[in-house]
């Protein structure tokens, strides 16, 4: 028997769900698919748009929660990134600056793609780029 693999989903650890939810929602347009049970209020969640799919999960169970986010245990997130495939990044810089993101001015890689920049609300790096040619 062959190992078939056909889709994957990233695992991200978030200080705030709510916020979080709100980011990738509101502003790249994913669907909260499922939860761990109270929406955007639980523990876990899974969000899909096309044929990306992204878990979060809380970092802290909520009544260990502290006040703020923790900069040891956040430290590292910005090493975390999801490249997304854009045909069209110019439009979607202008999307996202219109939904109130704070996403870079589109630029040309070194290996020949047009990319765009953006963190979400815990650090980790998202990149929207497509090849030039």
């Amino acid at each position: 028997m062959s190992l078939n693999i056909n889709s994957a989903a990233l695992l991200f650890q978030v200080f705030d769900m709510p916020v979080s939810v709100s980011f990738y929602r509101d502003k790249l347009g994913f669907i909260l698919v499922d939860s761990s049970g109270r929406e955007e209020n639980s523990d876990w969640v899974l969000l899909k748009r096309d044929n990306v799919e992204l878990m979060l999960n809380t970092a802290y169970e909520e009544d260990d929660r502290p006040p703020s986010p923790d900069p040891l245990r956040v430290r590292y997130n910005a090493d975390t990134a999801i490249y997304f495939g854009c045909p069209d990044v110019d439009a979607a810089y202008d999307d996202l600056l219109a939904k109130g993101a704070i996403p870079c001015k589109p630029y040309i890689t070194k290996y020949g793609w047009k990319a765009m920049d953006l963190n979400d609300p815990d650090g980790y790096h998202l990149c929207f780029h497509w090849p030039l040619t």
